[in-house]
């Protein structure tokens, strides 16, 4: 039955399947992996796939794709995308942006990882594209031009207009495991680069959270769980559409007052203080010496004041990023790193607590728009009031 069940599977398979999925693993290790190690990842992105497989596929393209290290480790070659067929794309040289102790860079944050050396980030604080479908070019360029498609434009209250918010409701069940292979492989590339100890804060959403989870665990780090964002957003709530009046006591699904944001770090070497003495990582910075850092940060939305600053749809406001970015170097040393920049919130709070933070953003839009926004936000007044309960 076993063998029956892996037949079948292997016939659903679209051709080139195995391929793409060796190519991605490779490209997230730089320094190469064993062919076992090779065929786990596989198998965790395609449900199953067999080890001789695998094995042929790596013998057979190891002129042309990938490089065979001593010890049976295989590597992939500098040009992939070339080599199996697909078409070349030109590297642009990478712009950058300094302010303070804030550096910009647009680029491919799975790039720009396999570059950096082991242990040399000490904390990621970032607001993702959890949805990945919504940050399409398409997607992008419905969005600019207010027709909607996945992101949903409401309608103004009070005539304040409101800002567009993804509707991850429409994901397909593929869209989901792209979701989930896309964090498996992201988290695969950062945890080399992280020191022991390091903290990996991200945004998500009720919706998908799990997801995020479930791949970044698979990946190797050690969730630590959610921060909440106490917040009254926009989702949820609404009657059943074209029968309000129908159904005018039902709510769909609940309005959501709340955001995750999950909680990671690297593995420690020996105990914390062991790790914190080493590597300054490990735990979270206390607000006060009679008060712990908390799960829970009372937020209210992104103020258009903000919004001005930084055009950006997920803006997330100064006075929490503040907050979360102040507890996430315990000993307020190391360097902070945001993967997916947008329009630099996350550096600009980071610029303001005191913090050194690098950035990676690979749309130039987003990279023009933080470069002109994270000195406003660093010094917005507004954004710095942490008296609220942490």
């Amino acid at each position: 039955m076993a063998a029956e069940r892996k037949r079948r599977a292997n016939a659903r398979r679209r051709p080139g399947e195995v391929r793409d999925a060796i190519v991605t693993i490779l490209s997230s290790k730089p320094r190469g992996a064993s062919v076992s190690e090779i065929h786990g990842a596989v198998s965790e992105l395609l449900g199953t796939a067999a080890a001789s497989s695998v094995r042929s596929y790596l013998r057979l393209n190891s002129s042309s794709l990938f490089r065979r290290q001593d010890r049976g480790k295989y590597m992939i070659r500098e040009a992939p995308a070339e080599a199996y067929g697909l078409k070349a794309r030109r590297r642009r040289p990478s712009r950058s942006f300094v302010f303070g102790r804030t550096k910009l860079i647009e680029a491919n944050c799975f790039e720009w990882l396999r570059e950096q050396p082991e242990n040399s980030i000490h904390a990621v604080v970032t607001d993702p594209p959890y949805g990945l479908v919504e940050y399409s070019p398409q997607q992008q360029e419905k969005l600019y031009k207010g027709k909607g498609g996945v992101w949903r434009i409401p309608p103004a209250f009070d005539g304040a207009k409101r800002s567009p918010l993804p509707r991850f409701t429409v994901l397909s069940p593929r869209d989901v495991d792209e979701l989930a292979r896309f964090f498996l492989n992201w988290g695969r590339a950062l945890l080399p680069v992280l020191v022991p100890g390091a903290n990996v804060v991200i945004a998500s959403n009720p919706l998908l959270s799990y997801v995020v989870s479930g791949a970044l665990a698979r990946a190797g780090l050690e969730r630590r769980g959610e921060i909440v964002r106490l917040v009254m957003t926009m989702r949820g709530g609404d009657r059943p559409k074209h029968a309000h009046e129908e159904f005018s006591g039902v709510s769909v699904m609940p309005r959501s007052m709340w955001e995750p944001w999950i909680v990671f770090r690297k593995q420690i070497e020996g105990r914390v203080q062991d790790n914190l003495r080493k590597w300054k990582t490990g735990g979270f910075r206390r607000p006060s010496a009679d008060r712990p850092f908390g799960d829970v940060i009372p937020s209210s939305p992104t103020h258009k004041s903000e919004r001005t600053l930084a055009p950006h749809p997920s803006l997330k406001p100064q006075a929490f990023l503040r907050a979360l970015l102040r507890g996430i170097l315990p000993l307020g040393e190391g360097i902070v790193l945001d993967p997916f920049a947008g329009s630099g919130s996350t550096l600009a709070a980071a610029e303001a607590v005191g913090y050194e933070s690098l950035g990676i953003e690979k749309d130039s839009r987003y990279f023009e728009i933080a470069a002109k926004a994270i000195p406003k936000l660093a010094a917005f007044k507004n954004g710095g009031n942490h008296s609220f309960n942490l």
